[in-house]
């Protein structure tokens, strides 16, 4: 795991807010951008694409991750999040997809200004629902 002060906070912060400014928000006019840290130091962003059904709407966090995972990447150490608002952690279903990737990873709330706070998934959701929590380890197929 990279140390938190190893993790480039001001360029996901960055890529965060760069992604916002893609998001497809025409219902709710709130913007969300993510920028995903992989372990090796590639960073995938991701926006909020809302669709007139809003159940099929999905979040920046997740379209970061299924980018990342579509493009064979799965190790992960942060995640940046960055809205219209001042915080915006991850929704529960992002907190769920996140925590089968990496259940302590690192969240970093970025502001418009560029300041942000850091916290952890495993603060934000400290009991998960994690591929081992099916009976002896088997994840159903």
């Amino acid at each position: 795991m990279k140390r938190t002060d190893d993790i480039p906070a001001e360029e996901l912060v960055r890529s965060a807010r760069s992604a916002r400014e893609r998001s497809h928000s025409p219902y709710s006019k709130f913007r969300v951008g993510a920028a995903l840290l992989a372990r090796d130091g590639t960073i995938i962003t991701g926006c909020n694409v809302e669709i007139s059904s809003f159940s099929l709407t999905c979040c920046a966090e997740r379209t970061a991750l299924f980018t990342a995972v579509s493009r064979g990447i799965k190790d992960f150490v942060a995640v940046a999040v960055v809205s219209d608002a001042e915080e915006t952690p991850p929704c529960g279903a992002c907190r769920q997809a996140l925590a089968d990737f990496n259940p302590n990873l690192e969240i970093i709330l970025g502001r418009q200004d560029g300041t942000f706070t850091r916290t952890t998934l495993g603060s934000l959701y400290p009991k998960p629902f994690l591929p081992t929590s099916f009976p002896h380890g088997n994840i159903p197929q």
